[in-house]
């Protein structure tokens, strides 16, 4: 393996490990290409990109997930379907078998920090049984300077066993594989599953439950700067467009996922970006699409010629959810020191596949929190199986999964933020124009752009305002770029009484959704939901 790197003197027998001799700490890419060469479980591509597969699991197992109800945490966490509890005593004798399976192997150790703002650094440590999983924990974190390794002691430990599988009976979890977080141990135990998303969520996790206590508002956003210094962010759940609507060219780059925000302003939490590739276009996306022929890219389960190295970015045989990790010195246009100040505008992103929601609309600070609370978009025919028809999906603050605490309590911050700093706020549909799923088409992504352009440099602040009559929200009458009538999204429908009847049906289910919160938001905020009949 050559000469091992420089590393902390807090050693691997803190962790309950003694094989300190087969251990390869810090290595950069080169090496762990060679590694992951080696054993097998990677390939090289056309470019200089390193190709995985994940096997069964090619996306984040929710079901597997856990937290461990222990004392310092229980009372703090949104306990039900998403933040699933387990026991102390099963963490740890799965912790007992995972150090027994790590002793008799090579491991890989990085050394890592996340938040691109010194005063809320998280010393990260990554060990793993995987050196292409070590080099994706090297890709989305940020790298600490030789000094710092050296005198490095993890605040968080991971360990990653992607090959060891768990036993759903004796180890109390659902399947071959556990996602485990101790806050009280500051530990997160990822076994049985390759799919190394489980990697960054479970540390998004991890400063989602922390943050707040040190008045920061851990975000699942995408954030830029314009040229004249001003920040806009981007919330959204996958598949709707925060990658890419924030990699834009005339704009430069934050951070693609997850910030905090904190009195001063925004900051990344990564080093790197993690982004969806499927059908990926050079035209319409070129930043990220460059990404895929680059030596450091992991690309997982993207579909490769075997003989010619060739990628084959539209095939879906192996997933839908084809990935590229990479770092965000890749993207041309990126603030390396991954600060900004404070937004000037929110942007909330919404992939409606029933194709009655605006391309864009502004929102009042009350509806910026309902919508926020909502976290609407849809699924459609072929993401799920035995699904035929679009799927409403609400996922609290844009990333239930990830949301250890109350829903109520990261809005609050939302609110409080907005208010202070005036940031303007915008809900935007990257779904479905002149029909649902199946009749209509999916939004041209120039024409979002152009909205979005317009949002961010001012030029819709003045514009004048329709009211939406079924969702109550202001709808610009004209936009640069734009034809008018695809601003409302009731004219681009042959049948406008089905547009009425999809548009109404789709806020009876924002209504029913929104009824757990109601108890916990005052009068205004839920007022800004209530729809005209």
């Amino acid at each position: 393996m050559g000469q091992l790197q420089e590393h902390s003197q807090y050693g691997l027998e803190n962790h309950g490990l003694n094989n300190e001799a087969s251990a390869h700490w810090n290595l950069g890419p080169e090496a762990l290409y060679e590694a992951t060469i080696r054993e097998g479980s990677g390939a090289v591509s056309q470019g200089g990109a390193l190709v995985v597969e994940t096997g069964a699991y090619t996306g984040r197992s929710s079901n597997d997930k856990f937290i461990i109800e222990e004392d310092t945490s229980r009372d703090n966490i949104w306990w039900g379907a998403v933040n699933k509890g387990n026991t102390e005593e099963r963490f740890n004798a799965l912790r007992l078998q995972m150090l027994a399976y790590l002793q008799r192997r090579e491991i890989y150790v990085q050394d890592l920090v996340v938040g691109a703002d010194p005063a809320y650094q998280l010393k990260v440590r990554v060990i793993s049984e995987s050196p292409w999983h070590s080099l994706f924990a090297r890709n989305m974190f940020r790298q600490p300077s030789a000094e710092e390794r050296a005198n490095f002691v993890p605040e968080l430990t991971i360990l990653n066993t992607p090959y060891y599988k768990t036993d759903a009976e004796r180890d109390g979890v659902n399947s071959d594989c556990a996602i485990m977080m101790n806050f009280k141990e500051r530990m997160v135990l990822i076994t049985g599953t390759q799919y190394a998303g489980e990697i960054k969520k479970s540390v998004f996790s991890y400063l989602n439950y922390v943050l707040p206590d040190r008045n920061v508002l851990p975000m699942h956003c995408s954030a830029n700067i314009g040229e004249n210094g001003d920040v806009g962010i981007f919330f959204g759940l996958s598949g709707t467009g925060k990658t890419t609507l924030s990699a834009d060219g005339t704009r430069t780059l934050i951070g693609d996922d997850e910030h905090g925000w904190t009195d001063t302003g925004v900051f990344n939490f990564e080093g790197g970006c993690y982004a969806k590739v499927i059908n990926l276009s050079a035209k319409a996306e070129p930043e990220i699409y460059a990404t895929c022929g680059m030596f450091g890219t992991i690309l997982e389960n993207v579909v490769m010629d075997p003989h010619t190295r060739v990628l084959d970015l539209d095939d879906k045989s192996l997933t839908e959810n084809t990935r590229a990790s990479y770092p965000l010195s890749f993207i041309p246009n990126v603030e390396m020191s991954g600060v900004g100040g404070q937004p000037e505008n929110v942007v909330m992103l919404t992939a409606d596949a029933f194709g009655v929601m605006p391309p864009i609309s502004r929102l009042s600070a009350d509806q910026a929190m309902y919508h926020f609370l909502s976290g609407y978009t849809a699924v459609v025919g072929g993401t799920e199986r035995g699904l035929t028809e679009p799927k409403a999906t609400f996922s609290t603050c844009f990333g239930a999964p990830f949301m250890p605490r109350h829903p109520t309590v990261y809005a609050k911050m939302l609110g409080e933020r907005i208010a202070k700093t005036g940031a303007k706020c915008w809900l935007v549909n990257t779904g479905w124009s002149g029909g649902a799923y199946g009749t209509g088409k999916r939004m041209e992504i120039a024409y979002t752009r152009a909205m979005v352009r317009a949002a961010l440099d001012g030029r819709l602040a003045e514009v004048a305002m329709s009211p939406d009559p079924n969702f109550g929200l202001n709808i610009p009458q004209n936009c640069p770029d734009v034809p008018n009538e695809v601003l409302q999204p009731r004219e681009t429908w042959g049948d406008k009484g089905a547009y009425d009847t999809t548009a109404r049906d789709l806020t009876q289910r924002f209504e029913a959704n929104f009824k757990q919160f109601e108890e916990y938001v005052d009068a205004n905020v839920k007022a800004a939901g209530v729809y005209a009949a």
